[in-house]
């Protein structure tokens, strides 16, 4: 007899999360997409179509996941979004120095 524990998820859906910030203000960046799945394709594919860096982190995408989209992000984050941002900032540099 084979046992199978239905308190996992075998086929676990990806999840992704998109935020928006913009240095010259004040607020904190906040979350403009949120989803699983299809959705959470979507959202990977709309960031390459416009060129935006991807990070993945699975700990962070399921702590934004809870977030609603125009949220804040809460100041239990801040240190791990300031390395998504540095990261983004310097893929950012990078792509500028090899287009020019």
């Amino acid at each position: 007899m084979k046992f199978f524990d239905f308190r996992k998820n075998p086929n676990k859906r990806p999840a992704a999360a998109a935020l928006q910030y913009d240095p010259q203000k004040p607020e904190p960046p906040q979350v403009v997409a949120v989803g699983r799945g299809v959705t959470a394709e979507e959202i990977v594919r709309i960031a390459k179509e416009h060129k935006i860096p991807l990070h993945e982190d699975p700990g962070l995408v399921e702590a934004l996941a809870r977030l609603d989209v125009s949220e804040y992000v809460p100041r239990e984050l801040y240190a791990v979004v300031a390395e998504i941002l540095a990261y983004v900032y310097r893929v950012d540099s990078e792509m500028k120095g090899r287009t020019s």
